[in-house]
């Protein structure tokens, strides 16, 4: 513990105000979408009627748009040499599409919805994990991607616990609940706006023309083999809202529903910052290993407890495996980048681990559908086993650093 305290109290006062902006306007963007997401499985499938498969297809959809749009969003702010326009525009976006929710009459809006605003986190995504890199020394960025994640991480802790309380005040009126939910997505984007600063000159991309592959080719071999442990985590890591669909299968009311992204959230902000210090410590497969050994026990009891108590053990497990591999995965894309591409590294990286989180998220709503949450869980557990062996031995046993960046073509 007193290295941890010590790593902190060196590494707080080195980590940019920029970043700690970031991380409000994360918290309070979270604070939203989580009230929404900790209630949508429920409200698609009672209130709406829908199928687990459809959930889990529009939760697939959403975050492979995310994912598709980083790409795109990151390669646009390397060509400019400015992340803020884009970052603005993506949270501004997904401010303006939280109504929708609460009018939605069918899973179309809904997945309309979700479809745009997760263009808005693809949009904001990749600059904003770009500008956190391009403003960190080395030495602490472990630790501002760290915090950057826990803050974040604390709205998605608020969101749901509003969202409690909000179902018992307003006596489980969701779609009055969706549009309290508007408030901190305006705040979030305020924020944005007037808060967030650039460097005044950051290396740029020379090309003028669209993303050729031969700078692609440029991010080396060290980055790809960190897109490749990406892909196969989160195969393994299917959306949260199936941890919501067993909570509620498992006798969890209506009203207290958005207590299983409290208990994930609560891990996940305590453990974000700690493991960001420890990622500038310790090898990042260590790290890696612990978050996939969470990740497997959390699927293990999620699949065999009958009892709420041990259900809510598995989600705790399953937010400790994100607070160990969440912010460390940016750190190593940072590391294994150049300068000038990290955006188009950041918008890469996510677009595969998206495509991963479609086609895990697919898979689960199918399998719950066909035989039981049983086999969801079991299935997510084998996965990530399989990533234990198969995706750990491509990173090296040292912690990763920065390689030296080669001229961009």
């Amino acid at each position: 513990m007193s290295l941890i305290r010590d790593a902190v109290r060196s590494g707080r006062s080195s980590i940019p105000r920029t970043v700690f902006a970031l991380g409000f306007v994360s918290l309070f963007m979270d604070t939203s979408s989580e009230i929404i997401h900790a209630l949508l499985p429920l409200f698609l499938t009672t209130s709406l009627g829908v199928s687990v498969a459809m959930v889990g297809l529009i939760d697939g959809i959403a975050e492979a748009t995310a994912a598709i749009s980083k790409i795109f969003s990151g390669y646009v702010s390397d060509r400019i040499g400015r992340r803020k326009p884009l970052i603005v525009l993506g949270y501004g976006l997904a401010a303006l599409t939280k109504p929708l929710f609460a009018m939605a009459q069918g899973a179309g809006l809904v997945l309309g919805a979700r479809f745009a605003d997760r263009i808005g986190k693809g949009l904001r995504g990749a600059p904003r994990d770009a500008l956190v890199a391009d403003i960190t020394p080395e030495a602490v960025r472990g630790r501002a991607f760290g915090l950057r994640q826990s803050m974040d991480t604390v709205g998605a802790f608020a969101g749901p616990l509003l969202a409690i309380g909000l179902m018992i005040a307003l006596t489980n009126n969701i779609r009055m609940v969706f549009w309290i939910a508007v408030i901190p997505a305006l705040i979030s984007a305020a924020i944005a706006i007037v808060w967030v600063r650039e460097p005044d000159a950051r290396p740029r991309a020379a090309s003028d023309s669209p993303i050729q592959l031969r700078r692609i080719d440029g991010l080396g071999a060290g980055f790809w083999k960190v897109v490749i442990v990406g892909f196969v985590f989160t195969l393994a890591r299917f959306s949260e809202a199936f941890l919501v669909l067993i909570a509620s299968r498992r006798g969890l009311p209506l009203a207290l529903a958005p207590l299983v992204l409290v208990a994930m959230n609560a891990v996940y902000a305590l453990g974000a910052y700690p493991a960001g210090i420890l990622a500038d410590r310790v090898p990042a497969r260590t790290l890696l290993r612990w978050g996939l050994v969470s990740l497997t026990l959390a699927d293990a009891l999620l699949a065999l407890a009958s009892q709420l108590p041990l259900v809510f053990v598995g989600i705790a497990l399953w937010g400790a495996h994100m607070a160990l591999t969440q912010g460390l995965l940016s750190k190593l894309v940072a590391d294994r980048s150049p300068i000038a591409l990290r955006g188009t590294a950041f918008g890469l990286f996510n677009l595969v681990t998206g495509v991963a989180m479609l086609a895990a998220s697919v898979l689960a709503g199918v399998l719950w559908d066909i035989a039981g949450p049983v086999a969801t869980f079991a299935t997510g557990g084998a996965l990530a086993l399989l990533a234990l062996a198969l995706a750990l031995p491509l990173l090296g046993s040292a912690p990763a650093r920065l390689r030296p960046t080669k001229p961009v073509p």
